[in-house]
């Protein structure tokens, strides 16, 4: 049995992203579609001071904010630097690139075809979803995060 390969692609800006942008590239790309998987990479944004002098108190960082994506609020709890995507076939690529075109204005990006999140289970996705995991989530686990993926429906 052959295991079918799809085209992965990385968006990477020239800045990290706000989320108003953030939310504006992420609607536009839906509304393209062809996405099977996309993960925001980017610094973690904790809600509490993880370590110091502050330790356990509120982190009030302004780029932590629940934007909506499609029909579905999300919380970002990373401040976006990078963006993977893996698309069901190559002719979603040049409309994800015009996107891109009208979203990035005001700052130059990155936009490279390659393979850049995995497709087989690592000991992460073992330790945190077991031996049958679902092969949707393989490569995208946060082994600090407490929470799963979070799905969101396309416009289909």
């Amino acid at each position: 049995m052959t295991e079918a390969t799809y085209p992965q692609c990385r968006i990477v800006p020239a800045r990290f992203l706000n989320p108003e942008t953030v939310e504006r590239l992420l609607n536009r790309i839906l509304e393209v579609g062809g996405i099977r998987r996309l993960v925001l990479n980017g610094p973690r944004l904790p809600t509490t001071v993880p370590y110091g002098p502050a330790r356990g108190t509120p982190n009030p960082h302004p780029m932590r904010k629940v934007i909506r994506v499609g029909d579905q609020d999300m919380e970002l709890q990373v401040h976006v630097g990078t963006i993977l995507l893996e698309l069901e076939d190559r002719s979603y690529i040049d409309p994800i690139r015009q996107a891109c075109d009208e979203v990035f204005v005001k700052f130059p990006y990155g936009f490279t075809e390659g393979k850049f999140i995995k497709t087989q289970a690592t000991v992460s996705d073992y330790a945190k979803y077991g031996p049958d995991a679902d092969t949707f989530i393989l490569g995208m686990t946060d082994p600090k995060s407490r929470g799963g993926p979070l799905i969101i429906q396309g416009l289909k």
